[in-house]
């Protein structure tokens, strides 16, 4: 499972006054603590390891010419970290790039019960989740696993994907009406045999 494992704001704060006192150190811890959450961010819509890898190389080179000059980010190096990393995938790919069926499939866990009937249970709702997270759009596939996987904030979430936090929650809301919909005509479904 992919998951965005990112400091708290303080630590933050403080790390990015020292870069922009062209603190190596700071730099380098910056590199350290953020470069495998951007990366994870990047492989929720690239396939390609040594692409995403790539690409998560580039947002840190973008980082040190901005700490150079007027481009530093000012309030959230987060925000700033992964609109960066959002803008170069979608350079990259263009804007209606689906996150893949196995991104999608690392992000639902498999089950662990040793127990056959508990795994044979399990697997039948997490592949019913699946299916479910693949027909959302693209948009509500991403709120869902910056909020509900990666824990990102809503303003985290509104900032990476470029919107504002209003539509942020009506997103949100949408994708996860659509998800109980999804999963409840499934039910239905199995009910009815």
């Amino acid at each position: 499972m992919i998951v965005i494992v990112l400091p708290d704001i303080v630590s933050e704060d403080r790390l990015m006054a020292a870069a922009r006192r062209n603190d190596q150190d700071a730099m380098m811890h910056i590199y350290d603590t953020y470069f495998p959450p951007v990366y994870n961010f990047i492989r929720l819509r690239v396939a390609d390891t040594a692409t995403a890898e790539d690409l998560a190389s580039d947002v840190f080179v973008r980082l040190v010419s901005a700490m150079r000059g007027r481009n530093a980010p000012h309030h959230s190096l987060r925000g700033w970290l992964f609109r960066v990393a959002r803008n170069l995938v979608n350079d990259h790919y263009g804007r209606n790039r689906k996150i893949s069926e196995e991104v999608l499939d690392e992000w639902v866990p498999s089950p662990n019960d040793p127990d056959p009937e508990v795994q044979f249970f399990r697997a039948l709702d997490i592949e019913r989740v699946r299916r479910a997270l693949r027909m959302l759009a693209d948009d509500q596939q991403e709120v869902l696993l910056l909020r509900f996987s990666q824990m990102l904030s809503l303003q985290e979430t509104a900032d990476i994907m470029g919107r504002n936090v209003g539509a942020i929650k009506s997103l949100q809301f949408r994708a996860v009406n659509t998800l109980r919909q999804i999963l409840g005509d499934y039910r239905l479904e199995a009910e009815r045999g």
